[in-house]
């Protein structure tokens, strides 16, 4: 990707899309915005309890406790699958491989449309949330080294699990955005951008926090 195609990128993009757990946002200013990794370093998860959440599908979500600290939940995995995943992967990665690359990143959902989908699926539509918004552009002048950009949802294998692997995550200067610009619209050319293990002072990047209550909002400004 070239400057000018991330100019295009953020001016089509200029809002990037976290869902989290309800009540989590003082938590996040306090802590940053962690990937389950980070999480689980924070609160000293280890062991046993460590494998199941970090490397295998997690089929509920899973609360986590420490001394002095509020308690913080890691979001089940339920669009994803072991079967599914063993069809799909590439590159010689188990299912295993693929739950630890994910859960070693935060992601970001680059449109509205994208955000409105997920918390439109089955899963977690009756459910509540807090929605952080964030400037794109001010996030990527800061963690431009630490972004990788993907052109799908990587945490999906429903209905069909399309292939994926070790190139599926691409730094910005690697991400062949000009292919993806002549297969697919505007808005379309990235699906996920992730930053590595966490965001710090995430709260320097956030423009808008929606609860349930707000959520809805959204919608009309598509």
């Amino acid at each position: 990707m070239t400057i000018d195609e991330l100019d295009e990128l953020i001016h089509d993009c200029p809002r990037l899309y976290h869902m989290a757990e309800p009540g989590s946002w003082p938590s996040i200013q306090k802590l940053g915005l962690l990937s389950t990794t980070a999480l689980l370093d924070v609160y000293g998860v280890s062991g046993a309890e460590r494998t199941a959440i970090e490397s295998a599908r997690r089929s509920t979500s899973v609360r986590v406790e420490a001394l002095g600290l509020s308690s913080a939940v890691v979001r089940d995995q339920l669009p994803m699958t072991d079967a599914g995943l063993q069809r799909c992967l590439t590159d010689g990665l188990t299912p295993k491989d693929w739950y630890e690359l994910l859960n070693s990143k935060v992601f970001f959902w680059l449109t509205r449309e994208r955000l409105l989908r997920l918390m439109g699926a089955h899963t977690y539509r009756a459910g509540r949330h807090d929605v952080l918004v964030l400037d794109t552009r001010s996030l990527v002048d800061d963690h431009r080294d630490r972004i990788w950009l993907c052109p799908m949802n990587s945490g999906n294998t429903k209905p069909y699990p399309h292939p994926r692997g070790l190139s599926t995550f691409q730094r910005i200067s690697d991400y062949p955005y000009s292919d993806w610009r002549g297969k697919r619209a505007a808005g379309e050319r990235v699906v996920e951008l992730c930053v590595d293990n966490k965001v710090r002072n995430v709260e320097h990047y956030v423009v808008e926090v929606l609860q349930n209550e707000n959520i809805e909002s959204l919608a009309g400004r598509i």
